[in-house]
């Protein structure tokens, strides 16, 4: 199955019918958040709205420009996916929104710990069951980025991501991590065996990436994406 992933389209509207094309082909949408533009909360409702009209199937969390009360939105369009688990063709997504605290000026600034609980439905999904196998067939959308080498990277010397959610995709394993919140990070690279993707802003670079997700013969999933720029 493919998968279109999008993220920072911060009110750019007109970028969505640049894709047309490509909504077409893929079977869902994977967006990582910021819908509005920033300092303007506003904005998203037209954003979302717009978004709805290009497919069926989208997997959404807010931004760090998102007001936490736009998951109302999110939900009423049913393509929320913060603090729980769907699953398309046997593939789980879940995810969590926001951004890092650091301004303290968007709408939508978390603590670390704040933004990784919202992963504690999959978690208690896997000790109730019994079956750790499902992190590896689980697609983490989360707005900010891990701590890495590109996905989070401001320039050479500059790093924004999360350590803790590093640490948690390392010890977890899941299949994919899809992020955003860092325009310049924009790139795909593997932490542990996690496939880590950061599509760039379709609002200001119109970049997105295209995830490929193939169902293996054990039961089990592979993942390879590019981006386009």
């Amino acid at each position: 199955m493919k998968f279109l992933v999008l993220s920072d389209l911060h009110a750019h509207n007109d970028m969505l019918d640049k894709l047309d094309n490509v909504f077409s082909e893929v079977d869902g949408v994977l967006f990582a958040g910021d819908f509005a533009e920033c300092f303007k909360p506003e904005t998203g409702k037209g954003a979302l709205e717009k978004l709805c009209t290009k497919h069926e199937s989208i997997y959404a969390v807010l931004g760090n420009c998102d007001n936490e009360d736009f998951l109302e939105d999110l939900d009423e369009k049913d393509v929320c996916v913060e603090k729980a688990i769907v699953f398309h063709d046997g593939v789980g997504i879940s995810g969590s929104g926001g951004g890092s605290k650091f301004t303290g000026k968007t709408e939508f600034e978390r603590t670390e710990e704040e933004i990784l609980s919202d992963f504690d439905i999959v978690k208690n999904t896997v000790e109730q069951t019994g079956d750790e196998s499902l992190w590896k067939n689980m697609i983490l959308i989360c707005h900010n980025p891990p701590k890495g080498q590109t996905v989070d990277a401001v320039n050479e010397n500059l790093h924004a991501g999360s350590q803790l959610f590093t640490d948690f995709i390392k010890e977890k394993g899941p299949l994919v991590v899809v992020c955003g919140h860092i325009h310049e990070g924009t790139g795909i690279e593997k932490i542990g065996q996690t496939l880590v993707i950061n599509p760039g802003s379709i609002g200001e670079k119109g970049s997105y990436a295209l995830l490929e997700v193939t169902k293996k013969a054990d039961g089990s999933f592979s993942a390879e994406a590019k981006i386009i720029q």
